[in-house]
């Protein structure tokens, strides 16, 4: 298998150097690096880095996201997404920060991930319907807080929420 540990500059990276396909998910922040293919579903918390020769096709939800290779599918980056020189993404991305380098490739759609969510912007970044968001506000299972009639969400706290395993 070509998982491995790395020490480069005093932090530890778990590097993807083959071909992967199906679901890998990180509960716990990880230093994740891909340098091979990868094929599914792909959900990290801490970084990830889509390195230079890497080809993926997936749907990421991730914290803090590197791309300089090849990358295709749907992306959420919660903290940031980086598209570095070279990088080349077709994809539609919901960001917190985007940061784009000169010679950096997108083609797709990009949506900014506010600080403060609705019913409805919640729903899609939780995916689920709106009923249930509802319904978890009205209960008080989800952090959340009035703006005249309108139930609110701070993003930070659902992230928090969502680590806590209460969802």
């Amino acid at each position: 298998m070509a998982l491995r540990a790395r020490r480069e500059t005093g932090e530890r990276f778990l590097d993807v150097d083959a071909a992967m396909s199906g679901t890998l998910t990180f509960k716990d922040p990880v230093n994740l690096r891909i340098n091979g293919k990868f094929e599914g579903t792909l959900e990290t918390k801490g970084n990830l880095h889509i390195g230079p020769k890497a080809n993926v096709d997936a749907h990421i939800i991730g914290d803090d996201i590197t791309i300089a290779g090849r990358v295709k599918g749907d992306i959420v980056a919660k903290e940031r997404l980086t598209l570095e020189s070279g990088g080349q993404v077709r994809a539609e991305i919901k960001a917190a920060r985007l940061v784009v380098y000169e010679g950096a490739v997108f083609d797709g759609k990009c949506s900014m991930l506010g600080d403060v969510l609705g019913v409805d912007e919640l729903a899609q970044y939780l995916e689920v319907d709106t009923n249930s968001v509802l319904e978890w506000a009205n209960s008080g299972k989800v952090p959340t807080f009035k703006e005249g009639d309108t139930w609110r969400f701070e993003r930070k706290k659902i992230d928090e929420w969502i680590a806590s395993g209460k969802i």
